[in-house]
């Protein structure tokens, strides 16, 4: 078997990150909640919704351009925000936020990001939404819902799926905290895994930047479970921008989001990381759509491993879809060239995928799924 160097689909960066990352970081970017049932589960759902190929359409020209709330993406997927990003390798928000810039699609700028939010949607040309997680009484919230109006950011991302941080028994063996407590194992691990730690040390280790010295700090294990239906009122009423609600599994809860005057939904399992037990969030969103309708905004992530597997996506309700995991393992693997490689593979398989179902841009694919899986 050849050795793998180059990254020609996302499972060649997970496997080079494997090899440079510490076990202990490699293991908190790739793990899932429990037993990782969920995650595998959703993949499985992905895999099996089969595409129909068609024969004798014209589609040599193909767009994947796409309209996210008022503006145009240069490509169907966006950043899932995802704190930390600067475990993967020193100055991975900043390559992110710069892909972003590139291709103006949305990079999620998480509340526990490692670039501070100001500087994010600066590198990101604008084309940066910020996520937020309810804490405490919610009060530390709204001021940064005020530092992000003042930054200049149009779309609130609320992640609501996290009321208490899901149990992930790999990160959980490594003893991962943040900020790090190196003990032994720790230190063993860093050790043979030079390349890693001595960049690390040379640029600092990374920080929630957007809780600096002397700022309201920020537990990334307390309950937040004190949020309710009230809360979005409250944030709906004081937000003026897009509200995005992230991490929506429930037909009822989307119901209900519809109603309260959110702008939007992301069907989403946090990347499996919270509920082992959680339905697919895949076939979720095909329940989601029928129960919103055809034209309120459905977003997706989770699972999401390709070029197919985004088609799926829309073809299954999305409007767009957020990919995560994927990216942190190209850049832990080679940096911002990395980073760029699997972008182009990922828009290089939606375009061939579009070829192979006849069709020439992202709109109307719900009807290009096997008719027996749906």
């Amino acid at each position: 078997m050849l050795p793998r160097t180059g990254i020609h689909c996302c499972d060649d960066a997970r496997h080079l990150a494997r090899r440079r990352l510490p076990w202990m970081v490699f293991d908190y970017i790739d793990g899932a909640a429990g037993e990782g049932h969920g995650e595998a589960m959703n993949r499985t759902a992905l895999r099996d919704l089969r595409l129909q190929p068609r024969i004798l359409r014209n589609v040599k020209t193909r767009d994947l351009g796409v309209k996210v709330f008022d503006h145009d993406a240069n490509v169907p997927f966006g950043v899932s925000p995802m704190g930390m990003c600067n475990l993967s390798t020193p100055g991975a928000d900043l390559m992110l936020a710069r892909m972003a810039a590139r291709y103006k699609t949305p990079v999620g700028v998480s509340t526990v990001a490692s670039t501070s939010l100001e500087k994010m949607i600066d590198a990101a040309d604008g084309h940066a939404w910020f996520q937020l997680y309810f804490s405490g009484d919610g009060s530390g919230t709204m001021k940064l819902v005020e530092r992000a109006k003042t930054a200049g950011y149009k779309t609130l991302v609320l992640t609501l799926d996290v009321p208490e941080v899901g149990r992930r028994p790999r990160e959980l063996r490594h003893g991962f905290k943040m900020p790090f407590r190196i003990g032994p194992r720790q230190f063993v691990d860093f050790a043979l895994h030079p390349r890693w730690s001595l960049s690390s040390l040379a640029k600092g280790k990374p920080q929630m930047a957007n809780f600096p010295d002397g700022a309201d700090a920020f537990d990334r294990t307390e309950s937040r479970a004190a949020a309710d239906w009230s809360y979005l009122d409250r944030l709906r009423a004081k937000w003026p921008g897009k509200l995005v609600v992230k991490g929506v599994l429930s037909v009822e809860d989307a119901k209900h989001l519809k109603k309260a005057g959110v702008d939007a939904i992301q069907v989403s399992s946090h990347g499996g990381r919270q509920l082992d037990s959680a339905p697919p969030p895949i076939l979720m969103l095909a329940a989601i759509r029928k129960a919103v309708g055809p034209r309120f905004p459905l977003f997706y992530d989770s699972g999401l491993r390709s070029g197919e597997d985004i088609i799926k996506a829309y073809a299954m309700g999305a409007n767009f879809a957020f990919l995560g995991r994927p990216f942190l393992f190209a850049m832990a693997a080679k940096g911002e060239a990395g980073l760029a490689q699997l972008w182009d593979v990922l828009n290089d398989e939606i375009s061939l995928t579009l070829a192979q179902i006849g069709q020439t841009a992202m709109t109307d694919l719900n009807h290009c799924l096997m008719p027996d899986i749906t």
